[in-house]
């Protein structure tokens, strides 16, 4: 009777994700998790497009996710998720506390933001959260600056990054990370002409002139990290 209770109890827990490129990191995420009964991580992912994948097949109640992931950053994942599988929530993980970064975040679709020097119990709570439909962001973020960076943002010009197609974001941080074509072409499944052709679309789109000039656009939208 005993096992069948704890049967139960597991089979109502969170199923989740986990998205980062480091494998210690992933364990320890796991290990924090799973101490606690209301979640079960079902799942691993060490890059973007292996979160985005596992997360359409395995369809869990949360992805957690590392904000700065190779092959595809976490914000394009979670911008992803949320058209290929809505009912999962996303919570993201960062370093960076900038309201730039938690806004864009925000706006991809993520449920939560939670910084990477939180305590334990703050990204059990912020998973919880995500889960019941609330928003939860660790502290100090503040929801009143972030309402006014909304607010600002929402009076801003039309950004160039929005017309971007999944693809061709895809291969914009590949190509910022300095992959050839026929590198980024075996990486996407296509070939080094289509890589070609949406490489040239992404760079006419955002106005890029050369590699230093992507390079220089993935930094300062944080799609590349300057750590």
């Amino acid at each position: 009777m005993k096992s069948q209770l704890l049967e139960d109890d597991k089979s109502k827990a969170a199923t989740i994700v986990l998205a980062d490129d480091h494998d210690v990191v992933r364990k320890g995420l796991r290990a924090v998790l799973e101490a606690n009964p209301n979640c079960r991580v079902i799942g691993e992912a060490g890059n973007g497009q292996e979160a985005t994948r596992l997360v359409e097949r395995l369809r869990p109640d949360v992805l957690v996710l590392d904000l700065m992931m190779p092959g595809l950053n976490g914000l394009e994942v979670t911008r992803q998720v949320k058209r290929r599988s809505p009912k999962t929530h996303v919570v993201v993980l960062s370093m960076h506390r900038d309201e730039s970064y938690v806004l864009e975040a925000l706006k991809n679709g993520a449920a939560t933001y939670v910084l990477k020097d939180s305590s334990v119990e703050e990204l059990v709570k912020a998973v919880i959260e995500a889960v019941a439909g609330r928003r939860y962001l660790s502290p100090p973020l503040s929801q009143s600056a972030i309402d006014a960076y909304v607010q600002r943002a929402s009076a801003a010009t039309i950004d160039r990054y929005d017309s971007l197609s999944s693809r061709e974001r895809e291969v914009l941080q590949l190509a910022a990370e300095g992959h050839t074509n026929a590198e980024i072409g075996k990486r996407l499944f296509i070939s080094p002409r289509t890589v070609e052709i949406h490489r040239a679309n992404m760079i006419q789109k955002l106005a890029l002139r050369n590699q230093t000039d992507l390079i220089r656009y993935a930094l300062k939208r944080g799609i590349l990290s300057n750590d």
